[in-house]
């Protein structure tokens, strides 16, 4: 993904009605960043991985969940519409005909060189407010990943995991495998 483009007007929804299809915006706390060009072919593969692994585990075995990806909105208010990489809803009484209106269960993101930082303030700070069960967010380069798990309706310090290790998401009891979504040859 590119390094978001901060612009300096507070946004709403209404204003992110009228912007062009062909571009991707995310707006946070009134603040637009433009998130258009396309991801590179790691982080397709990791977002691919996760949300198949994702269907299969939780999809086909309980209807009440799904699983969804960029470029979905999820509108948390007015001000917040965001588009994770891959998530999962277990209430669907969130899900419209048009986005996701709340606070997903789980919330995965992945980065790029360019937009680490805003994925560990802006967007951690907007899934801690809003409560969102669990946040991972995925570092192709450096191939770990960070979970934040709200408890108390805060996020503690991040769980860190290392690409040859497992990964257990709390809010569904389930364990990925990091090297398959990593695509990695794990030696025993």
């Amino acid at each position: 993904m590119p390094l978001a483009q901060k612009e300096n007007q507070k946004y709403t929804y209404e204003d992110y009605l009228t912007w062009p299809d062909d571009q991707r915006w995310e707006i946070i706390a009134g603040v637009a960043y433009n998130m258009t060009r396309e991801p590179m072919i790691k982080h397709q593969a990791i977002s691919n991985n996760l949300g198949v692994f994702l269907f299969n585990e939780l999809c086909l075995i309980n209807r009440d969940y799904r699983v969804f990806f960029a470029a979905t909105d999820v509108i948390f208010d007015e001000n917040n519409i965001v588009q994770p990489d891959v998530f999962v809803v277990c209430d669907r009484s969130i899900i419209t005909k048009e986005n996701i209106k709340g606070a997903p269960d789980i919330i995965i993101d992945i980065t790029s060189p360019s937009n680490d930082l805003m994925y560990r303030q802006e967007k951690k700070q907007l899934y801690e407010t809003y409560c969102v069960k669990e946040y991972m967010v995925f570092y192709p380069e450096e191939r770990f990943v960070e979970r934040f798990v709200c408890e108390n309706n805060r996020y503690g310090a991040p769980d860190v995991f290392n690409w040859d290790e497992m990964v257990r998401i709390k809010t569904l009891d389930l364990g990925i495998n990091l090297w398959e979504v990593f695509e990695k040859e794990r030696v025993a």
